[in-house]
């Protein structure tokens, strides 16, 4: 009797997540001009959690349909978000608006939130978040507090709210790398502040009633010894069906 072959099971799909880019520019080998760029440590966060990490760069359309093809979105962090997208005037300490990527992270986000996709908001992703839901943000911190050098991360201690989902991936305090000297303002429409540093500075937000929606004001990507926050994202993305 011919025995029929065992079907192939194909392994097991890591989760498609998606992480939002520059468009600057560059230099490398010869070259320098404008380039999609994003630092390391978000993919390789995103790799070491279990996921397989795209980039997403501005461009002008297609964020639905891009949302639809992902299983997680990280809102990564980068230049000041445009004053004009909260109806205030910059401060003269405020960076130069950027509004192609002010315009499509506010579309994937939109998209993400009204398809329940998980999404992770990093330093300005969770600024971001919180405008799009009709908060606003300080656009200038005292000096020397959350960002202390050019370009080096200050870990300092933050407090966790008892209950949130943060407080059950991180526990009730935890150190963090900040680098920023912007911050969350009036909270936006439906979020809940889950997280304070000792001056009273907003560290995280969450948006009950979805899968996973989360923003902290710290990098949890500049940290290989601690992706329990990555971990949790990863775990809310596991795909809902196993072919698209």
């Amino acid at each position: 009797m011919t025995r029929e072959p065992h079907p192939i099971r194909e392994p097991h799909r890591r989760p498609l997540i998606g992480i939002t880019s520059y468009q600057d520019e560059a230099a490398w080998s010869v070259w320098r001009q404008r380039a999609s760029l994003l630092p390391q440590t978000y993919v390789d966060a995103v790799v070491r959690a279990g996921g397989t990490p795209v980039l997403l760069p501005p461009q002008p359309g297609g964020a639905e349909h891009l949302v639809d093809a992902l299983d997680g979105l990280v809102l990564a962090g980068g230049p000041d978000v445009d004053p004009a997208r909260y109806g205030a005037a910059a401060d003269p300490r405020t960076g130069p608006p950027h509004p192609a990527r002010d315009d499509w992270e506010d579309r994937l986000l939109h998209a993400a939130l009204a398809r329940d996709l998980p999404l992770l908001g990093v330093c300005r992703g969770m600024q971001l978040l919180n405008v799009a839901l009709g908060g606003t943000l300080l656009q200038h911190l005292p000096e020397r507090s959350h960002q202390i050098v050019p370009a080096g991360f200050v870990r300092h201690p933050v407090a966790v709210e008892d209950g949130s989902r943060l407080a059950g991936v991180l526990g009730g305090a935890t150190d963090v790398s900040c680098y920023h000297h912007q911050a969350v303002d009036r909270i936006g429409r439906g979020l809940q502040v889950t997280a304070r540093s000792a001056d009273g500075t907003v560290e995280a937000l969450e948006l009950p009633g979805h899968r996973f929606v989360l923003g902290v004001q710290w990098h949890p990507e500049t940290d290989p010894d601690d992706d329990r926050l990555f971990h949790a994202f990863l775990t809310a993305s596991q795909p809902r069906e196993t072919t698209r």
